[in-house]
């Protein structure tokens, strides 16, 4: 085969070993160097870019308010910024304010305030002047208003005792603020790399030296010759390709409803092997809803639907008669009567405001198509104290009765009869608290209804004790949970699949975390419950003495410690400003299925990264490879360093971007979760690495001994066939690295376009320079034909068929 050579092409079979036309003159050392310069240049500008680009779109989520504050000072009332606040401050708050400071409550009237972001309870807390133990909890300091917390109901005045880093919140952020970063999974595993990397090219680069020495090279032209070969192996283009890689994974995943703050995040979310989750607001709704009325006589009804609204529908035991589903709408009705939320469908949504299970019981009203036909007469609003809520009112039958809803106990000490089927019976109260027990035991909060009817005279609050009014008629139990996001049990599940654990870490009750961990599928021994901020973070780091990487969830400043010590911090997009600042990424919908969509995302990122690592290496290496063999089979260097450096821009940096946009086919979330032993070079790797190397670098070589030994090509031309050759070559493995599994004839074609572009455009452009007189010249090479460049390229062939053979053979183990 003359592969278009001129038969008259010098030989070189009686040339030196080391021709000084063979040495790499500085000229063309400085060039090539240039071009890896720019190359390099151009990763950080992208890569620096990328970075702001993505810390830009998360700051845009930061909702920084400014609140004001009533205050009592000089016997005036005032109302002055929140930072304007002092230690002595005597402050009003009433119902929607921001608690500016952490305030020793004074004056208290039905007052209730929503601790969630900091203790993580999903129940607003009743509060009163009375004086606690000193060793109480944070979370059960009922005379103390916390700062950052929010009034849900009622007034309240108090004494500011802390302000700034003092209070409660403060010191949650304080922590934040001085507490160490973990290192991103991918961080870890890249330094390992990098590591690994350089100690293996430091000790090639001393082999290539000793042997050139031996050959009887000059020190100038080996220092040229294996820095040439070294720069030209490292793979440098890694940088750029990663960060191409995360940016699309980070574009991705926003599609998403996840933000994500820095780049090196997108993987660490694919690395977790466990998700540490706040419960209320991630796994559950946080709306509290009816679900459950039961009767005295044991009939029960269920309530479908979720949150604040009237969107549901009742379901009721099989068999039951008109008049006991009236005796569960009666029920509903009571509620909304015994009631001072409200839940209104104004501008096309629902606007509420009141306590919880006030709110709750509208809804229920709304969804049993309950309507108020009753004037109120007067009421005793709910306080922690009374553990019960009054209402006296008129019927539209000019009838005056009472009704109480609130702890069963409590309830129950007014009862002496209840309803069942129309008539009225004496209470067995062991019966029902037994029931109130066992939907207790199910993570249900219980809140009993009661009613007298038929009163002679218009009820006026307060009586000297509403047992001055006895034998109230119990009407039944209505149990109310924070429900569960409808596709959360489905994501914990497939994390399941994955190999990750979903841990709950929560500041409710044991029996509601425990409740609510059953019927999404966590078992009891991954829930925490009644937590701190500070147990909170140190659960999250003994996870990680054992060696896990840890997602953290949460968007409460009571979740703001662990977000900060955790591999990856995920925050909630509704949570607190100081969450959101300490998660590396943010859950727009607040959804813990997307927690999921993104672990998905970021394990397709770091298969892709492998994918660029397999090539750049592999391609690398073989080019080592060629070099040693040529040196000691005593034939000229193969390349010179502009050559060298020009295969190493248009092939491993050009196609190693390309394969960055690789769109991953694998079902990643049906394989263990990596261990967090477990570098980039595991088994596989290094596997393809070395038989790809080989393959590629023996067919090179046997091509170049025969351009040499057999032809006696002159070495211009001899360099020209193999420039083009591993052009092509690497250009043809790069579809083995489109999957380290599937076979690259089951991978679509258009899966990557700008792959596939890549390679037509640098094959286009390589043999453009040779065909060319003049550029070919600029880089030490001549012209050859097309018909000649096509046979080099049927000599890339056999590196398509060994990998194929190896993925095949990947089954079968």
């Amino acid at each position: 085969i003359s592969l278009g050579l001129d038969p008259h092409s010098k030989s070189v079979m009686n040339e030196k070993p080391r021709p000084k036309d063979e040495g790499i003159m500085t000229k063309d050392f400085i060039t090539g160097i240039g071009i890896e310069g720019l190359v390099i240049g151009i990763n950080t500008i992208i890569g620096t870019y990328q970075e702001w680009s993505s810390e830009k779109s998360a700051e845009k989520l930061q909702n920084m308010i400014k609140i004001k504050v009533k205050v009592l000072r000089d016997g005036n009332k005032k109302e002055i910024p929140s930072e304007d606040i002092v230690v002595g401050d005597i402050v009003i708050l009433e119902s929607g304010d921001k608690v500016p400071a952490d305030i020793r409550l004074i004056e208290t009237n039905n007052l209730s305030i929503d601790e969630s972001i900091l203790t993580g309870e999903s129940i607003p807390k009743n509060k009163n002047s009375e004086e606690n133990n000193q060793d109480v909890k944070v979370a059960d300091r009922t005379n103390i208003a916390y700062a950052g917390s929010v009034v849900t109901n009622g007034r309240g005045k108090g004494i500011v005792v802390a302000i700034g880093e003092e209070t409660e919140f403060g010191q949650v952020a304080d922590k934040v603020l001085t507490s160490e970063t973990a290192k991103s999974p991918l961080v870890i595993r890249m330094e390992k790399f990098t590591k690994q990397i350089s100690i293996g090219f430091i000790i090639l680069a001393s082999i290539l030296s000793i042997m050139l020495y031996l050959k009887g090279y000059h020190i100038g032209e080996i220092f040229e010759n294996v820095v040439a070969l070294t720069v030209s192996a490292i793979p440098e283009g890694l940088t750029i390709a990663m960060t191409i890689v995360l940016s699309i994974a980070s574009s991705k995943m926003a599609k998403k409803n996840v933000i994500v703050k820095k780049l090196n995040a997108v993987e660490s979310l694919g690395s977790c092997s466990v998700i540490a989750t706040d419960k209320t607001g991630t796994l559950t709704a946080n709306e509290q809803t009816a679900k459950k009325i039961l009767l005295p006589s044991g009939d029960s009804a269920y309530i479908r639907g979720v949150g604040y609204n009237d969107i549901g529908e009742i379901k009721y035991d099989e068999n039951l008669s008109d008049l006991t589903k009236q005796e569960f709408k009666e029920i509903a009705k009571l509620g909304m009567l015994n009631n001072e939320a409200t839940l209104k469908f104004e501008n096309g949504k629902w606007v509420h405001h009141g306590d919880a299970i006030d709110m709750a019981f509208l809804a229920l009203a709304y969804k049993m198509d309950v309507k108020k036909e009753e004037e109120i007469i007067d009421i005793i609003p709910y306080e922690s104290k009374l553990k019960y809520s009054a209402v006296s009112y008129k019927t539209k039958n000019e009838q005056y009765e009472i009704a109480i809803k609130g702890a069963p106990e409590k309830v129950l000490e007014f009862c002496g009869f209840v309803q069942v089927n129309g008539k009225i019976q004496h209470i067995d109260k062991e019966k029902i608290i037994n029931q109130s027990e066992e939907l207790s035991k199910e993570g249900y909060r219980v809140i009993a209804i009661a009613k007298k009817g038929n009163l002679g005279t218009v009820p006026k609050f307060p009586f000297v004790d509403l047992g001055s009014v006895p034998d109230f008629t119990f009407k039944g139990l209505v149990a109310f949970i924070d429900p569960v996001r409808q596709d959360v049990p489905d994501a914990i599940e497939m994390c399941h699949k994955a190999g990750i654990d979903v841990i709950m870490i929560t500041g409710d009750h044991i029996l509601t975390a425990n409740a609510i961990g059953k019927k999404l599928g966590i078992n009891n021994e991954n829930i925490y419950a009644r937590v701190t901020p500070m147990q909170k973070l140190d659960i999250v780091k003994k996870l990680q003495d054992k060696g896990e990487f840890v997602a953290v969830t949460g968007d409460g400043v009571n979740d703001s410690p662990a977000l900060k010590a955790a591999n990856i911090g995920v925050a909630m997009g509704s949570g607190t400003d100081i969450a959101k600042e300490t998660g590396s990424m943010i859950i727009t919908d607040d959804n813990f299925s997307t927690i999921v969509k993104g672990v998905e995302e970021g394990r397709r990122a770091y298969n892709n990264i492998r994918k660029v690592i397999y090539l750049l290496l592999s391609t690398g290496f073989s080019e080592i490879v060629l070099f040693v063999l040529s040196i000691i089979f005593n034939l000229p260097i193969p390349l010179i360093a502009i050559q060298l450096l020009w295969l190493n821009l248009i092939t491993n940096g050009i196609q190693g971007d390309a394969l960055a946009f690789e769109q991953d086919i694998e079902d990643v979330m049906s394989k263990k979760v990596r261990s967090n032993k477990e570098s980039v070079f595991n088994k596989l790797l290094i596997k393809e690495i070395l038989i790809s190397t080989f393959v590629m670098a023996i067919i090179e070589f046997i091509f170049y001994v025969y351009l040499i030994k057999v032809r006696n090509l002159d070495i211009t031309l001899a360099r020209t066939y193999m420039l083009t050759l591993m052009v092509f070559m690497e250009n043809i493995h790069i579809f083995n690295c489109r999957s380290e599994t599937i076979s690259c004839f089951k991978i679509p074609g258009l899966n990557n376009r700008f792959l596939i572009a890549s390679i037509i455009i640098t094959c286009l452009i390589q043999l453009f320079i040779i065909r060319i007189p003049v550029v070919a010249s600029f880089f030490g090479l001549t012209t050859i034909s097309v018909e000649s460049a096509g046979f080099l390229l049927l000599l890339t062939f056999p590196i398509i068929f060994v990998m194929e053979l190896f993925k095949r053979s990947l089954k079968k183990i």
